[in-house]
């Protein structure tokens, strides 16, 4: 699974943020994360509050609890320092 796949968007409300991940090709879904504050770095891979999953997802749970995981380690990524970038070549004679 590729991390590719998820996007992570971050809504700032009166109450605090909220997080979600969205798997971007198929199966498209959503799950709501709240950070984890027993984590050490007190985010973790988050808690899942809410999925938003498709009607045609009733069967293969053991394939989707895959692509949730996957979706758990992208939000433990995405708060991660960016790695730096390589000096590219931008012109050459």
């Amino acid at each position: 699974m590729a991390l590719g796949d998820y996007l992570r968007i971050e809504r700032d409300e009166s109450d605090g943020s909220r997080h979600y991940v969205v798997h971007l090709r198929e199966p498209k879904f959503s799950m709501e994360l709240t950070p984890d504050h027993a984590a050490e770095d007190r985010m973790g891979q988050g808690v899942m509050k809410r999925i938003c999953v498709p009607n045609s997802w009733a069967g293969d749970y053991g394939q989707y609890a895959k692509l949730m995981g996957a979706a758990q380690e992208f939000f433990a990524q995405s708060f991660a320092a960016p790695a730096a970038k390589a000096a590219g070549r931008r012109f050459q004679t």
